[in-house]
């Protein structure tokens, strides 16, 4: 099993700015979130308090101020 290690690349992980950026990136091309707890997810791990019974659509553009706010920051 080590020798299939050793050819599979390793990736590491996402960053939680580096996980709301390709979300935003997929949906900006056309993409559906199809998994409301991912997105959830991500915006609880950006710092956003997200209720269970928030629309997806108003989550996802609290995630884009948040990467705005992040990149004004730096």
């Amino acid at each position: 099993m080590n020798w299939l290690k050793k050819l599979l690349p390793r990736r590491q992980a996402l960053t939680p700015e580096q996980r709301a950026k390709n979300l935003i990136a997929a949906i900006d091309a056309g993409g559906l979130p199809l998994n409301a707890a991912v997105v959830n997810d991500i915006a609880r791990t950006l710092g956003l308090e997200v209720s269970t019974r928030a629309r997806q659509e108003d989550t996802i553009a609290r995630i884009r101020m948040a990467l705005k706010r992040l990149e004004s920051q730096s």
